[in-house]
């Protein structure tokens, strides 16, 4: 399996893992695993770790960027 794949598949699983930890465990009974159980009760930190990413890349982006303009000014 190339690197291109195993991103793929690494996307989707965190995808699916990040759907039902937020959407789907609300309205299913408890799953028994200890994680998703924690994230399913909880109703102010289950958002964190998933609004995380997002988060983190637009700093990054935003960070170059601005490292961009001040190199070349």
């Amino acid at each position: 399996m190339d690197s291109g794949h195993f991103l793929l598949l690494l996307s989707a699983l965190f995808f699916g893992l990040g759907s039902y930890a937020i959407l789907f465990s609300a309205f299913l009974p408890l799953s028994g695993i200890f994680i998703f159980d924690a994230l399913a009760q909880d109703t102010h930190y289950k958002y964190f770790g998933i609004l995380l990413i997002p988060t983190t890349a637009y700093f990054v982006i935003a960070n170059w960027v601005g490292w961009q303009y001040y190199r070349n000014s």
